[in-house]
Order: C-alpha cells, then sequence, then structure tokens
C-alpha cells in the first residue's frame, strides 16, 4: 500500500495541543492563585479561569487527535498494511482527513476513538460505557460521538467538489463511500443497522478485499484519481 502524509500538518497541530495544554494549567494556576490571595479581585480570577478552562479544552482536542500516539493515521496504516500497492491512502493532504483509492472505490475513512459499547439503533448512535475518564471526555473533550451519517455526507460532498476541480474536464468520477472506523480497542460495535460501514481498524483490509470482488472499480479510473492526488511518498 502507498501512503501519502502531511507530516507537517501532524507536527504543527500536535505543538498547538502542547502549547496550548501548558497556558491552559498557568492561567489556571493564575487564577488559582488570586481566587486565595487576592479574595477581593473576583472578576479577575473568574476570568483566568474562563480563558484557562477554554484553553484547557483546545488542548484536550488537538492532544486527543495530533499527540496521543498511535494516532488515527498510524492506526489505519497499521490495519491496512499488506493490502497492496494498488491502493494508496492519503493523510491530511486532501479536504478529507483520510482518503482510501483502489480497487475497492474511493474511500473517507472517519475514525472515532469512543470506547465502551457503539449502538446504532432506531437512527440513532450512542456511546455507553467506557470509564469515567471516557465519560469526562464526552462532556468536557469534545468526545461525543454525534451524527457519522451527517459528518460522512459531509466529507462524501467536500472531496467530490474537491475531485471534480483536480480532474479532467469530463471525468466521470467514482462513486465516494465512506467507513466508520472506531479505534480504540476497548469499543464493542452493536451496529448492525447502520447506514454506513462500521469496523475496527483489524476488520478494514478484509471489508476492503471483499468489496474489490464484489464492487471493484477499473483501474483506469483509480489511476485517473491517483495521479490527480499528491504522490505517495512510501510504501508499506
Amino acid at each position: 500500500m502507498k501512503i501519502v502524509t502531511n507530516q507537517k500538518l501532524i507536527k504543527r497541530n500536535a505543538r498547538i495541543g502542547q502549547v496550548t495544554t501548558l497556558t491552559a494549567l498557568a492561567i489556571l494556576g493564575v487564577g488559582m492563585y488570586i481566587t486565595f490571595k487576592m479574595p477581593d479581585k473576583v472578576a479577575y480570577s473568574l476570568g483566568a479561569l474562563l480563558v484557562g478552562f477554554f484553553l484547557s479544552q483546545m488542548g484536550i482536542y488537538y492532544g486527543n487527535r495530533w499527540g496521543r500516539s498511535p494516532r488515527p493515521d498510524e492506526l489505519l496504516d497499521r490495519g491496512l498494511k499488506g493490502l497492496g500497492r494498488e491502493y494508496t491512502i492519503y493523510h491530511y493532504v486532501t479536504p478529507v482527513s483520510h482518503l482510501l483509492v483502489g480497487p475497492a472505490g474511493i474511500w473517507t475513512l472517519l475514525p472515532y476513538y469512543q470506547s465502551g459499547t457503539i449502538t446504532y439503533q432506531k437512527g440513532r448512535w450512542r456511546s455507553k460505557g467506557g470509564g469515567f475518564i471516557q465519560s469526562y471526555l464526552r462532556v468536557f473533550g469534545q468526545e461525543n460521538l454525534g451524527r457519522p451519517d451527517l459528518e460522512a455526507r459531509s466529507e462524501v460532498d467536500v472531496l467530490k467538489r474537491h475531485l471534480t476541480r483536480l480532474l479532467p474536464e469530463g471525468t466521470e468520477l467514482p462513486e465516494i463511500r465512506t467507513a466508520l472506523l472506531f479505534t480504540n480497542p476497548k469499543a464493542e460495535l452493536n451496529v448492525k443497522d447502520a447506514p454506513l460501514p462500521s469496523l475496527t481498524p483489524k476488520d478494514l483490509k478484509e471489508f476492503l478485499r471483499e468489496q474489490a470482488k464484489g464492487k471493484p472499480i477499473e483501474a483506469a479510473a483509480v489511476e485517473v484519481v491517483r495521479k490527480a492526488l499528491p504522490q505517495a511518498e512510501k510504501d508499506e
């Protein structure tokens, strides 16, 4: 498999997460100091605590996605290793974070790090369990599952517009599909009725091979799309 990764973006965002987290801790410390040492400066302490809390949430957001290893791109590369040189995965170099192009088609891959039981029932996605830390992240760390179906639709639309601009005029764009990847090893999936393929990274490779057998796209169509995108920097 060929891999194209925007390493500069990863390093930049990881650095943003580190700096933001340290800044948040410093501001929160100042707020606490004012609270205990200068009780008459309530407005200042409250302002510092609010700013520190906001920055801490920003730091968690960036840290979870860019500073934690293995990152989503690393987990996807690991799960797809050995898929074949006719596939190329693109991380953070297109309008969607993770794009796979190959005989199985064009896929946007949406990773989620929720633990616990992931369910899809009556048109709604839910994440339950996972312990105290996961519960905290759902409330304060932007780790809510949200609406993957709407996110997937948005990713497909923006990618379609992007590829339409890049491809030669009159080129017929193959169907773009989306798969959800639940990367937390503690995640348990109960999503048999889900409108989108919902998998763990270890199941993704076999799923794509089945798709390539059942709904393959022509090698020429794959090559046209790959030529329009950044070229691979390494093979796995």
